[in-house]
């Protein structure tokens, strides 16, 4: 990976890592402080799926870039805690980007 495309992906990460509701909210839901349905919780994750998504669109990245901006892990915490359910719109978007543009830097 060359030092401008490490650049653009630590700079996608830190877009990303802004809005991260695993970072800000799951541990207050953890500590059961927030319910997994909190309407707050529901906002601060739905832009999170948002902007992961931009940011996605936004550039043309690398086979090895991507697997560094793989949203699986995260999406799996927050569907394990409740916050997404599996069929949520904005996870399986997020998911079938992500699945797309991998395809395609594969190729």
């Amino acid at each position: 990976m060359s030092d401008s495309e490490e650049d653009i992906v630590r700079r996608a990460i830190g877009t990303i890592s802004q809005s991260d509701p695993i970072i800000k909210l799951l541990e207050q839901v953890r500590l059961r402080r927030m319910k997994p349905t909190d309407a707050g919780l529901r906002a601060v994750t739905e832009s999170w799926l948002g902007t992961y998504q931009q940011v996605l669109k936004s550039g043309t990245f690398s086979e090895a870039a991507l697997m560094r901006l793989d949203p699986s892990p995260r999406l799996a915490v927050l569907s394990e805690e409740g916050v997404l359910p599996s069929g949520h719109a904005g996870l399986l978007a997020l998911k079938t980007l992500f699945d797309s543009l991998l395809a395609s830097a594969a190729h």
